[in-house]
């Protein structure tokens, strides 16, 4: 099986060529485009998020050795979540080459965190698939590698730190509304927004209400910061 162009480039963007190209085809195969002959990229998926798991676990035990267990779980969350993946994924263009049915192309799907978060993690889990854990590890410590040593600062519980932004200035606890709902009831995409007294606020998309809330809460609280 060949690729095609865009996806040639796209193996000489992550750094590997793969021996077996269907795995690569699969991994960015969304589930509304596939098909029995077209396999989607779930369980790449979810072979990807413990890979991933493994490698980052193993990178923050050596980048700390003095670390406690209580110390890395938070920075663990940080680096394997998925709006961090979907970050990853934006920073190598994994959405321009994803493969998308018609009404998730219309809807903006290559723009989805939750499509594009599931796709770097399938991504990763075709690479150890046709490379083993060897080129797997290497292609994650390369794209994660910034990550890994700033840590500590994206570890922090955005709504906790939001909510201590507000009430260091007088403020009542931020509100978290739901505003949206698209997608299909086994993958929805929720909207949320978050409001401050003042009238700030930041709007989120994610697979989940709770990480939609967290994901406006950061960008609002980052935003906030730099003004400040």
């Amino acid at each position: 099986m060949r690729l095609a162009a865009d996806l040639k480039v796209f193996e000489s963007r992550i750094g590997h060529s793969f021996a077996k190209p269907e795995l690569l085809i699969r991994a960015v195969t969304h589930a509304s485009l596939g098909t029995q002959t077209r396999p989607d990229n779930q369980r790449l998926e979810f072979l990807g998020d413990r890979v991933l798991g493994l490698v980052m676990a193993e990178a923050l035990l050596h980048a700390d050795t003095e670390a406690s267990e209580g110390q890395l779980a938070p920075r663990f969350n940080a680096l394997v979540r998925k709006e961090t993946c979907a970050d990853v994924a934006r920073g190598i263009g994994l959405g321009e080459v994803m493969k998308l049915g018609r009404s998730e192309m219309l809807s903006g799907g290559r723009r989805k965190e939750a499509l594009l978060g599931d796709a770097m993690e399938a991504l990763i889990a075709a690479v150890y698939l046709d490379g083993g854990f060897d080129a797997a590890k290497a292609l994650v410590l390369r794209l994660w590698n910034d990550r890994i040593g700033a840590v500590d600062v994206d570890a922090r519980d955005p709504k906790t730190a939001l909510q201590e932004w507000a009430q260091a200035r007088g403020m009542p606890p931020p509100t978290y509304t739901q505003t949206g709902r698209e997608g299909p009831d086994h993958q929805p995409i929720f909207t949320v927004e978050v409001v401050l007294a003042d009238g700030a606020r930041e709007e989120a998309q994610a697979g989940s209400k709770r990480i939609a809330e967290q994901m406006a809460a950061r960008s609002l609280l980052a935003r906030l910061e730099h003004l400040t």
